[in-house]
């Protein structure tokens, strides 16, 4: 009898094992989420409980399967917390592919490190990791953890499919929270949460299942057009013993104000420093010029960011007696030279790169980034504090045409920083290009990059002239070509302008036989035909920035050869931008003149096969060719 026992219950055994050991098979994984995809979410379960204004507990658990190489970027573990935060139950279990338990991790097989970047001197911000190492593909990595809470400044959110080629067959989000208090929340079209109220607690589930995995898709402005997604932000918080309520964006402002207030006051012999550097200065305008620059050469980025730190400051005595600081502390040293020299001016809370601050959720996880703004009768100066060669009033493209809080006295306000147009973003281009019978040429090119085109071509001015010699023999495109000289000025630091001047030789500039030579006539601008139609596209799209091309380009005719062809005029004209072409012979010259103008804004996911076409006009117009007869 207790034999049959015995052997009843390890059969019950094996079959728990057998079955727990072949849950993550891959196998069972449906076929429409393996489609396009290198990664499938099989489980993740994410429960979020605030207890108080300033204190929470989070439960997380995932089951990640990573079918391929592509994958692998998936296959971590990452948990970053500080000292308002404690990561514990750090579990994690690997698989094969057939679901088969390979390893199993324990708190003490994870690290821990800091969170610190290479221009962070302090911050408290650390990391628990775990990298898993499989070398066989397909396999199953399952982890969990739970995290204290001892100070609130967000509620998580809930992405649960957040990257192309990833798949979710279930995922959810359960938040609670005391029914005292209030919370803001924005989610995906459609997606509304099962509600349940326990005694004094409110509960809030959201869940997703069977989310296929998306090709990646050019140009896109993101997944959460397709996707499910949840952000949650808290009305009132406690964060480093400091309360606030942030239940919109002037309450918002009127806690950061408050954090800042009283950290402007600059040692005396700053002051004195001030009043000498603007002496001369004879307008509020000069004033701003002449402080800023003394603070790009006076100063540098370091990142600080320890507590409430994080969010305050640094004194603008701090920063005076040891020239570096964060975003913050930059932007608020300049702020008090300003103050000194009897101008006023806001700090501003901006999401670098990110979208603009939406009008009706007030949140701190919208902004990653401070800067300056200098209201004047006429007109408002933006100011870039941790840019060492930005010009006055330059803020940059990742800054612009943003919704933005200028933090104020009176609380925070919601502004708009200015727009760079397509025609302001220029490139303007003169080419002179003396050829002879071989098709050897003399070329001079000289072009002027403007504000985003200045910004994405500055970095070459602050480079070795090595590395400026690669770069530009890895972006021209000339044939056979020989670098005589280059060079970049920028002729005003307070202008976005930047010439760059290069000198050159090249053979094999033109091609043919039988008397008859062909010139392709853009030798260095040409349209790249890199996309390619996207049936049933689901995101919409928007290239980076508008901007306007112009070229001119002087060919000077070899010796013996007469002008025998010249294409036509090229318009072409298009919701996505315009282009024109057109060459003219003139005495021993051929004239190319093109101008390209692309349009910023989000276009809707129907309208991207338009733009390819509109893309492939432009590459075939870039490829006119004029032809060169010889004298008989």
């Amino acid at each position: 009898m207790k034999k049959k026992l015995l052997l009843s219950v390890l059969l019950s055994i094996t079959g728990v094992c057998g079955y727990a050991q072949g849950e993550y098979d891959v196998s069972k994984i449906p076929a429409n989420l393996i489609e396009n995809a290198a990664v499938v979410i099989r489980n993740e379960e994410m429960t979020y409980e605030v207890k108080g204004l300033g204190s929470a507990r989070q439960d997380y658990k995932t089951a990640v399967t990573i079918l391929n190489k592509k994958g692998e970027g998936a296959s971590n573990m990452y948990e970053h917390y500080d000292k308002f935060s404690n990561v514990y139950n750090l579990k994690a279990t690997l698989y094969d592919a057939k679901g088969i338990r390979i390893k199993e991790y324990r708190s003490s097989d994870f690290k821990d490190r800091s969170a610190v970047s290479g221009g962070t001197l302090y911050s408290d911000s650390r990391i628990k990791f775990l990298e898993f190492l499989y070398a066989s593909f397909p396999y199953t990595i399952e982890y969990s953890y739970s995290v204290d809470y001892s100070g609130i400044l967000n509620y998580p959110s809930w992405n649960p499919a957040s990257s192309w080629a990833m798949a979710v067959e279930q995922s959810s989000y359960t938040f609670k929270i005391p029914r005292s208090f209030s919370f803001k929340q924005l989610n995906s079209k459609g997606l509304k949460p099962d509600s349940t109220s326990i005694k004094d607690v409110m509960q809030y589930r959201w869940s997703c299942a069977a989310v296929p995995a998306l090709v990646h898709e050019p140009l896109s402005t993101g997944l959460k057009e397709v996707n499910p997604w949840v952000m949650l932000a808290p009305d009132q918080f406690e964060y480093d013993n400091s309360k606030a309520n942030i239940e919109n964006w002037k309450n918002l402002g009127s806690w950061l104000y408050q954090l800042s207030s009283g950290s402007q006051t600059l040692p005396p012999p700053a002051k004195l420093k001030v009043q000498e550097l603007i002496k001369g200065a004879k307008s509020p305008k000069e004033k701003i010029k002449v402080l800023y620059r003394h603070l790009q050469e006076n100063t540098r980025y370091v990142g600080v960011q320890l507590g409430i730190g994080g969010y305050t400051p640094i004194v603008a005595e701090k920063v005076s007696a040891v020239n570096y600081g964060d975003c913050k502390g930059l932007s608020n040293y300049m702020k008090a030279m300003l103050q000194e020299a009897g101008i006023k001016s806001d700090l501003v809370v901006i999401g670098n790169g990110l979208p603009s601050l939406n009008r009706k959720y007030a949140s701190m996880n919208q902004a990653n980034h401070m800067i300056l703004c200098v209201p004047m009768e006429k007109d408002t100066t933006w100011l870039e504090c941790t840019s060492n060669y930005d010009p006055t009033g330059f803020i940059g493209n990742d800054n612009s045409g943003r919704t933005v809080l200028l933090v104020t006295e009176d609380g925070g306000k919601l502004v708009e920083t200015p727009v760079l147009s397509a025609n302001s973003n220029y490139l303007k281009r003169s080419t002179k290009v003396n050829l002879n019978e071989e098709g050897n040429a003399d070329i001079q090119i000289d072009t002027k990059y403007a504000n985003a085109q200045y910004e994405d071509r500055i970095g070459l001015m602050l480079i070795e002239p090595v590395t400026q010699h690669k770069s530009i023999m890895n972006s021209l495109g000339v044939p056979n070509m020989e670098i005589s000289s280059l060079k970049y000025t920028q002729p005003d630091k307070d202008i976005p302008l930047l010439n760059e001047s290069i000198t050159l030789k090249s053979s094999g500039l033109l091609t043919g036989g039988g008397g008859k030579l062909f010139i392709m006539l853009n030798l260095l601008n040409r349209q790249e035909n890199n996309l390619i139609p996207i049936e049933k596209r689901k995101t919409s799209f928007a290239v980076k920035y508008g901007y306007l091309d112009e070229d001119e380009i002087i060919y000077t005719i070899p010796k013996g050869f007469k002008v025998e062809f010249v294409p036509k005029d090229i318009v072409i004209d298009s919701e996505f931008g315009k282009y024109t072409a057109k060459v003219v012979a003139k005495d021993n010259t051929l004239i190319y003149t093109r101008s390209k103008t692309i349009i910023n804004k989000q276009y809707p996911a129907e309208k991207y096969n338009d733009y390819v076409a509109f893309q492939k006009k432009l590459h075939q117009a870039d490829k006119q060719k004029s032809i060169l007869a010889k004298i008989e």
